[in-house]
């Protein structure tokens, strides 16, 4: 068997988070509505009504392009794209080809190895979505709801490999648009959709051969799965003497399976002409000035900086700014506490995503914000609780909305730190084990972990943990 290559372009459609369309002034996100009730004359395309577009959607995807390393375009031309399909009623749909908002860019991958793969941006514009159809007791259904949503398109040069790099592209791509607040980019409700044109070619080749695209893949996993099923049936179809024909290939997520379409379309099959009733874009040098101003330190940018000013390690950073709230809480929690970045670190690794976890919570949504949190691990550090009580505060704090000091005060949860009251717990404690003190005293010290579980099951795990400690061994020696 020849040696084979699989060259992967994605397509992606994201959906951009305005409140409105992108043409008319109904709801952008009906994912819960009734079919057909999210509609007007403009998006269903009713004769005699004319688009008025959505400004924040221009704005939104030309912040998109700064991220992706673009250019803004000053001046962009919307146009018709034509095909017939139920889901759209015009019969056309509203889109750019020729001047589209963003020009070139790219998404540096940071791979699991240590590499960087650089994934190069053809197409990135402005578009309105389509309805969408379904299958019901053997009928097709239209609905209509998302018709006229504002999408950005962008199609990557075919600079990936495999699914696995498909998958990190995607994962990647995901991040940042949650990142700088311009889609939720959640791929069961369709806010990212991604098509993959895949093909084959010998190892050392520069030719690009026929491909076919993989549609209706609404999940990463899916994506590397479908990418991965295609490219080895490609393979296998080749050396078999066959030839692979440009086909649109359908994903059945139920089956895991690949089904033919229909042939795949050219661009010259949509008959593109500029669109008569919208006017160019024109975006000011001030403008675009302050949408590149706008953009927040990227993800991968924060991450480096994370291991680089705060000490921390790769993992801990990564999942610190694997989103963007949960990154700004850990810097205000830092900037509060003024030790060791840390302590912090492992707090929130361990404990403040369990609790995120535990109540469906983004880090923005917590009652428990940084001053409670770095309020809770003071008080560990002052001695005034220990790390059982500290870890019981976030759910408590959670619940309550008090203070961490208000809780411990309200429920007597701080440590006995008087000495004199301790030792005659203690005392009485060994009074009750002279079997164990005994051996203790004979030389098995390894009973120390015992004796102090003991005096912390008699005071609740309130005891001074040092002081406990230093009176044990005080008195055990005598």
């Amino acid at each position: 068997m020849k040696d084979y290559e699989i060259i992967i372009g994605l397509e992606t459609h994201i959906q951009l988070n305005t409140e409105t369309k992108i043409f008319c002034n109904c709801k952008a996100d009906s994912w819960e509505a009734e079919p057909n009730t999210n509609i007007c004359p403009v998006c269903t395309g009713q004769p005699g009504v004319l688009p008025r577009l959505n400004e924040e959607a221009v704005r939104k995807g030309a912040l998109l392009a700064a991220a992706m390393n673009a250019e803004i375009n000053p001046r962009s031309l919307f146009d018709r794209k034509h095909y017939f399909y139920p889901d759209l009623p015009k019969s056309f749909q509203i889109t750019q080809l020729f001047e589209p908002i963003g020009k070139g860019g790219y998404l540096d991958l940071h791979m699991a190895d240590g590499e960087t793969r650089r994934v190069r941006i053809n197409k990135m514009h402005l578009e309105e979505d389509a309805g969408k159809t379904k299958l019901e007791h053997g009928q097709r259904m239209v609905d209509l709801n998302r018709g006229g949503v504002p999408l950005v398109e962008m199609v990557t040069e075919p600079d990936l490999r495999s699914g696995e790099e498909a998958a990190q592209y995607l994962t990647q791509l995901r991040e940042l648009l949650r990142w700088i607040g311009v889609s939720e980019a959640d791929m069961e409700r369709g806010h990212l959709r991604c098509d993959a044109n895949v093909s084959i070619r010998e190892k050392g080749s520069s030719t690009l051969n026929t491909k076919t695209e993989i549609k209706n893949v609404n999940s990463i996993d899916s994506v590397r799965q479908a990418i991965t099923l295609e490219a080895k049936r490609q393979i296998e179809l080749v050396e078999a003497g066959g030839v692979v024909e440009p086909y649109t290939l359908d994903w059945d997520a139920d089956t895991s399976k690949l089904s033919m379409m229909r042939p795949k379309e050219a661009e010259a099959d949509y008959r593109y002409f500029r669109e008569p009733d919208l006017r160019p874009v024109v975006l000011s040098e001030a403008e675009i000035a302050e949408i590149k101003a706008s953009l927040t330190e990227l993800p991968y940018v924060r991450r480096q900086r994370f291991v680089d000013d705060y000490k921390l390690s790769a993992y801990d950073a990564e999942i610190l700014t694997s989103e963007r709230g949960l990154s700004d809480y850990f810097e205000q929690a830092v900037a509060l506490y003024a030790k060791d970045a840390k302590t912090i670190s492992n707090w929130m690794m361990n404990d403040l995503i369990r609790l995120m976890n535990d109540t469906g919570k983004t880090a923005r949504e917590l009652v428990l914000q940084p001053e409670a949190l770095v309020e809770i691990v003071g008080l560990l550090d002052d001695g005034k609780i220990n790390a059982a009580t500290g870890k019981s505060l976030l759910t408590k704090v959670e619940a309550s909305g008090k203070s961490p000091a208000t809780i411990v005060e309200e429920e007597g949860l701080g440590l006995i730190a008087d000495a004199d009251s301790l030792r005659m717990q203690i005392e009485e404690i060994l009074a009750g084990a002279p079997n164990e003190v005994a051996a203790f005293r004979g030389g098995k010290e390894s009973l120390m972990g015992w004796f102090v579980g003991q005096v912390m099951r008699s005071t609740g795990g309130k005891a001074d943990p040092k002081l406990t400690r230093e009176i044990l061994q005080e008195l055990l020696k005598e």
